[in-house]
């Protein structure tokens, strides 16, 4: 669709359009135009937008917080489920992933070799020297906010301590690279090469999203990549960074019994973090960690 000078701007700010995002637009063009990949309106969120999600990251980090204490030995991940999900419910919001595409659970827990998408169970009880991501997503006032944390669970080896610290330190090389303007490949770019730089690799078949409107919206954000490719990045995308860093291959395969549960194909540990990011005009903003 086209808009006049005059016409009311397509981001909802009750601005016209001449003196909203009509340069935004031009500049956008001009990329288009040299080849370059080009964000559509629909990935771009608008200050109320931005605002309600802002919103909704502070209760998902508040409830990772409120979830820290409990990570340690001897609690069941059914245990940590029910206290996420009875706390998301008594502050307003709703657990993102409970009953999405059939999904049992309020949150995901991955233990050791488990990369992503691990199923709570009551009788899965967090045993010394394993690591375990936990993985919170939160609706409120229908929007949303994405983020996890790794935890490790009392003596771990330093090969295992190590891995999470890398996992941590790839994330926020990939935060470091998010510039207005610049290129999501210089992301995936960063984050890959720190973690091969470690002797690790990055699972490729799962990345980030968009999000914010829904669970998942594009871009799809790739953890490895080039400078200078991909999607450009321009202030008001958000989207979720959350490379998954395994030690050995960067192999995996899906549990056909529950649908869900994705492991390393070695069998070795995985670990991974993750943002909920704002591109702004001058970097980056976390919206939930």
């Amino acid at each position: 669709m086209k808009f006049g000078r005059n016409d009311m701007c397509w981001c909802g700010s009750g601005k016209k359009y001449k003196s909203c995002h009509l340069s935004f637009d031009e500049r956008l063009a001009v990329l288009a135009s040299e080849g370059k990949m080009v964000p559509t309106h629909e990935m771009i969120k608008n200050k109320e937008q931005i605002e309600g999600i802002r919103e909704a990251g502070k209760l998902n980090t508040e409830i990772l917080d409120m979830i820290s204490e409990y990570v340690k030995e001897g609690i069941s991940t059914g245990e940590i489920d029910r206290r996420i999900h009875e706390y998301t419910i008594a502050h307003g919001g709703i657990p993102a992933p409970l009953g999405f595409e059939g999904y049992p659970k309020s949150v995901c827990t991955s233990i050791d070799d488990v990369v992503c998408h691990g199923i709570p169970d009551e009788n899965r009880v967090l045993q010394s020297g394993e690591i375990v991501n936990v993985d919170v997503t939160t609706i409120l006032n229908g929007y949303y906010g994405d983020a996890s944390r790794m935890y490790c669970i009392g003596e771990v080896s330093e090969e295992k301590r190590h891995l999470v610290r890398v996992a941590k330190e790839c994330l926020d090389l990939g935060l470091d690279a998010v510039k207005p303007w610049g290129y999501l490949g210089d992301v995936g770019y960063a984050i890959q090469t720190h973690a091969q730089e470690n002797g690790y690799t990055i699972v490729v078949e799962i990345g980030g999203h968009g999000v914010g409107l829904d669970f998942h919206e594009e871009p799809w954000v790739s953890h490895i990549g080039q400078p200078g490719t991909d999607i450009v990045l321009v202030p008001g995308m958000i989207f979720t960074i959350e490379p998954m860093v395994n030690m050995g291959l960067a192999d995996v395969w899906q549990d056909e019994e529950d649908g869900w549960t994705i492991r390393t194909d070695d069998g070795l540990p995985s670990a991974q973090w993750e943002y909920t990011v704002l591109v702004t005009e001058q970097g980056s903003e976390i919206l939930t960690r």
